[in-house]
């Protein structure tokens, strides 16, 4: 009788989901997402004031105008100021409103902008008969107070200190006495200055005037060009505001990279720089 051959029986195991599946990819993907919403939330927790009413605008209003609140223009949070990257924004914005007014093509070729380490700088350039002053005067013409109504709708908008100066040619003054190139290049600065203040630029927005004469020409291959003869309107960058003086007797926490101790109120100082002129 003949010998039967050995059954042989294969079983075949099932797959192990649970670790060779894609459950294990929620799983982390959930983590991270955690993990990232954390430091999201440290991060914020050390930033400063500004970077936190900034975020806090966008989820206010995270249509779009919201988006403002950075650059201090309208949105739906507190106005910051305009940093060193948002002086670009803030020169168009003014070249725009310039250029709409009326009397735009008159003086188009007087009107200079240009951002320097200072800050944002508006440079009021004279003709031969004179463009925002009376020749030989502190007085503002219309073209002058137009043009400074103006840039003083825009600048209110704005928390950046501001600075005046004013400047002349190298040309004696014409009439003889006390009365010179200084008291011009400053009467004029000042008169500006007083002139956006009656506009409605709050007082304390002014922290310098400064009256220069002709010792820092426009163009100084040409010293007696009209073009040094001008008023320069200075945007200055923000700087950021100190922390408060701890109450008597509260207990001062330093942050990271901030000294123990409290940080000195810096005071609001407006200057009128007027040098002597010897005949």
């Amino acid at each position: 009788m003949a010998e039967l051959a050995p059954i042989i029986v294969k079983k075949k195991k099932g797959g192990h989901g649970g670790h060779h599946g894609g459950a294990w990819k929620v799983a982390y993907a959930d983590f991270v997402t955690a993990m990232m919403a954390l430091f999201m939330v440290l991060w914020l927790m050390n930033s400063s004031d500004q970077v936190k009413k900034a975020v806090g605008g966008y989820f206010k209003d995270p249509t779009g105008t919201g988006k403002l609140t950075g650059s201090a223009m309208a949105g739906s949070g507190e106005s910051l100021s305009i940093a060193k990257d948002d002086m670009k924004k803030l020169k168009e914005k003014i070249d725009a409103a310039i250029r709409a007014m009326p009397k735009f093509e008159k003086f188009k070729d007087n009107l200079e902008m240009t951002i320097t380490g200072e800050g944002l700088r508006l440079e009021l350039l004279e003709s031969e008969h004179g463009m925002f002053f009376v020749s030989g005067s502190p007085e503002p013409t219309e073209s002058g107070k137009e043009l400074l109504d103006k840039l003083e709708k825009e600048l209110a908008k704005l928390p950046n200190p501001i600075v005046i100066e004013g400047h002349t040619d190298s040309k004696p003054f014409a009439t003889k006495g006390a009365y010179s190139n200084w008291e011009l290049s400053t009467d004029r600065a000042n008169a500006a200055r007083r002139l956006m203040g009656e506009l409605g630029l709050p007082p304390d927005r002014i922290k310098q005037v400064r009256g220069f004469a002709d010792q820092n020409l426009h163009d100084p291959k040409a010293p007696e060009s009209p073009k040094n003869r001008r008023v320069t309107v200075i945007v200055q960058y923000q700087e950021p505001t100190p922390d408060p003086e701890p109450k008597p007797g509260a207990k001062h926490e330093a942050k990271p990279g901030e000294k123990s101790e409290p940080k000195p109120t810096e005071k609001t100082e407006v200057k009128s720089e007027h040098a002597e002129h010897h005949e």
